[in-house]
Order: C-alpha cells, then sequence, then structure tokens
C-alpha cells in the first residue's frame, strides 16, 4: 500500500510550514533516512528524512509552496511492486486536504517565466482575496521585502510572476513602490510576516493576555565579577568567558538553591526540575530564538561559554535542531549589550520566570554610611504567579544577587 508523507510537525508551536525544496524528484528510488525535502518551521529549516523506502511516487505540494498545514499530505511513496494506479485512492482520500495552492508550480522542477502579455489583469482581481504568484515570484517577493497584493501579474490569468516583484522593488529602491500608498510626503513598505514572527505573537500576546506576570527588581555589583573575569580571560587561551556566561552559571545555582522557582505551569500541576536548563535568548533575523542549555548546574563557565557560543552561531544560521531549543525551565534574556539599563520580559509558558538583564554601569553606592562608585547590573525577574509566590521570587533574587557579587562560588 503506498505510504503518505505529511508535512511533519517539527516544533512544538508549529502548525505550519514552508516547502523549502525537494532533495527527490518523482521517480526516485528513496531509503529510509534519506533526506526528502528541507522544511521551514518558525524556528529553522529542517530536513525531513524518509521513515521507508520505495519509490517518490507523486509530489503533491511543490517546493516553494507556503503555509502547508502540519499532517497535511505532501507526497506519495510507492512500496515495492506498487504502480502508479495505486495512489489514486490514497490521493483522491485525502481530497478534503488543502490542495497545492494555484500560487505554487504542480511539480519540483524550476520555474518557466511567462513573457508579460499586455493585457494583464491585477493578481488578485480573479480571485477576490487570493494572490496567484509562482513560487519563484514569492521567493524573491520575501527577499526584497515586497507586498504581493500591491503587484500586477504580467502571466496568464493575471499570475505574478518573478518579473513583475523585480520591477516592484526597483521602484522600491527608488523610494517609489508599485503601487506606493503616500503618506504625508513619505511613503511606507508593508513588510510580510514569516512563521516565526508569527507564533511569537501568537504566543507571546497568549501570555501577556493569560499569564499573571508579577515583576521583582535587583540591583547586583559586578565589580568582583569584572575583575574575576579580567583574570580568567588571562589565563585562558582557547576560550573567553563574558558577563553573561557568569549570569547563566548563577542563575543555574540560584535556581538549585531555590528548587520552587526552577518550575513550569501545566494547568493542572506544576512540574520542578532537578536540573537547571537555562534558555537563553537569541535575537535573529525576523525574530527571537531561545537556544538551551543542559543542566547549566553541573557545567563549568567554560563550558557554558563554548556551549552558547556554538548555539548562538546555529540560531543565528538557522541550523538549531529541536532539542537544542525546547524544553527549557527558565530563561535570561540580556539586553546589556544595547546599553539597556532596566527592562521586563514577557514569560515564554509554560516557563514560570525569565529574568531581564541590564547594562552594567557605574553609580554612586552608600557602603557604610559614606559614598562610593560601583559598577551595579540592574535585573528584573517576571515571575508566573500561579506557579512562583513572590517570596520565592525575592529569595531566587537573593541567591542569584550573592552568587553574583561572590563570583568565586561560581567556580565551585
Amino acid at each position: 500500500m503506498p505510504v503518505k508523507i505529511l508535512m511533519p510537525a517539527l516544533s512544538p508551536t508549529m502548525t505550519e510550514g514552508n516547502l523549502v525544496r525537494w532533495l527527490k524528484s518523482e521517480g526516485d528510488s528513496v531509503k529510509a533516512g534519506q533526506v526528502l525535502a528541507e522544511i521551514e518551521t518558525d524556528k529553522a529549516t529542517m530536513e525531513v528524512e524518509a521513515v521507508d523506502e520505495g519509490v517518490l511516487g507523486k509530489i503533491l505540494v511543490a517546493a516553494g509552496t507556503e503555509g502547508v498545514k502540519v499532517n497535511s499530505l505532501i507526497a506519495v511513496l510507492l512500496e515495492e511492486g506498487e504502480d502508479a494506479s495505486s495512489m489514486e485512492t490514497l490521493i483522491s482520500q485525502a481530497g478534503s486536504a488543502p490542495a497545492p495552492s494555484p500560487t505554487t508550480a504542480s511539480s519540483s522542477q524550476p520555474e518557466k517565466e511567462t513573457p508579460a502579455a499586455a493585457s494583464a489583469a491585477p493578481a488578485n482581481a480573479a480571485s477576490g482575496d487570493r494572490v496567484f504568484a509562482s513560487p519563484l515570484a514569492r521567493r524573491v517577493a520575501t527577499q526584497n521585502q515586497v507586498n504581493l497584493t500591491e503587484i500586477s501579474g504580467s502571466g496568464p490569468r493575471g499570475r505574478i510572476v518573478k518579473a513583475d516583484v523585480e520591477a516592484a522593488a526597483s521602484s522600491l529602491s527608488r523610494g517609489m513602490s508599485a503601487p506606493q500608498a503616500v503618506y504625508g510626503d513619505a511613503g511606507y513598505v508593508d513588510l510580510s510576516l514569516n512563521n516565526m514572527r508569527k507564533v511569537i505573537a501568537r504566543r507571546l500576546t497568549e501570555s501577556k493576555q493569560q499569564v499573571p506576570h508579577f515583576y521583582l527588581n535587583v540591583d547586583c555589583e559586578l565589580d568582583a565579577l569584572l575583575k574575576l573575569r579580567v583574570d580568567a580571560n588571562n589565563r585562558l587561551e582557547d576560550a573567553k568567558l563574558s558577563v553573561n556566561d557568569f549570569i547563566v552559571r548563577a542563575c543555574a545555582l540560584a535556581l538549585i538553591k531555590v528548587p520552587e522557582a526552577n518550575v513550569s505551569w501545566f494547568d493542572t500541576y506544576i512540574r520542578q526540575y532537578q536540573a537547571a536548563d537555562i534558555s537563553v535568548a537569541v535575537a535573529i533575523d525576523g525574530g527571537l530564538v531561545t537556544p538551551v542549555v543542559r543542566s547549566a548546574n553541573l557545567k563549568s563557565l567554560k563550558d557554558i561559554s563554548g556551549e552558547v557560543k556554538v548555539l548562538a552561531d546555529k540560531a543565528r544560521a538557522g541550523k538549531l535542531a529541536p532539542e537544542e531549543y525546547q524544553g527549557g525551565g527558565f530563561t535570561i534574556s540580556n539586553l546589556g549589550m544595547y546599553g539597556i539599563k532596566q527592562f521586563s520580559a514577557i514569560i515564554n509558558p509554560p516557563q514560570a520566570c525569565i529574568l531581564a538583564v541590564g547594562a552594567g554601569e557605574q553609580r554612586v553606592v552608600v557602603k557604610e554610611g559614606e559614598m562610593k562608585v560601583a559598577t551595579v547590573m540592574s535585573c528584573t525577574l517576571s515571575a508566573d504567579h500561579r506557579a512562583v509566590d513572590g517570596a520565592v521570587g525575592a529569595r531566587f533574587l537573593a541567591a542569584f544577587k550573592e552568587l553574583i557579587e561572590d563570583p568565586l562560588s561560581l567556580l565551585l
């Protein structure tokens, strides 16, 4: 019996994805474990492997198709001895699933553009809200931040092709979109949303609406930590520690000291973790990802530093594997490198806490009745009051502050 190849759910937040390209063509032999296609999720571009062997009988969703729903049929694999006729029933049964949109080609072969037609109609005139555009045109539009709804297609039946998008992009580069709505003397550009931005918008909106946030702030003196960092980096030949590495380690140890803060909320129960898995927010083009340093309480500063660098590089390259960004128990969001003094972050459910870290700066402090200058860093804990009470959050910050201000304890 033919084998269904479905759009996989490659992350917990994924409801749809973009089929970037097929690495196999119809009629190709496929072995289990071979890569069939590349799928763009809300986090990264990932490879999809075959779980059975046979012949790729039919590709139902073409390369370049966007917004393919999870679990929809994208291709059919024929097992040994089966012919194309055996696919017909399977494909017809899947007819209720969304078929490939006319905006994409019907095969995985590169698109051949159609010359411009004199009687071209607007792209959305023939189909209401639907925009007819080739996969290649859509990719070029995304790369050049061109809004397809504002372009008239020159292809058959008003279909938008690559040349139309390039013409619009050229006009945009001269400050004149095609057409460009004018607001006063300046125009504007509507930027399309990628999958990551859509998921960020949905999840954080839900978090602010549904999670009862409360916020606690603490100031930590950094002078001893900064001195220790300089001494350590002078001794290290193959690595350099950052202040953020110390913060990750301090958070991990503080969570072990105050396990009531090392929790997640699951509606009917609270999950308390035995290890400190720290998610570290990394800004990338088009969004934000939070790769996880597993069991950071058991790792040295040097190990944490190397792991964070590797994960951040993979995040920016869109190469994080699901296990590298799923399942963290606590998040650190550090904007100190941008000069931000203090801010409050939004919790990423089901996690119950996130620590917002500001820049270290010299401030006047009072010590034993005398004013002195110290390097101070402000940190704000956002906590889910359903899982973490105010006293628990205060104890966690007290433990964190003690570790930051006594950095030798982070080496033990």
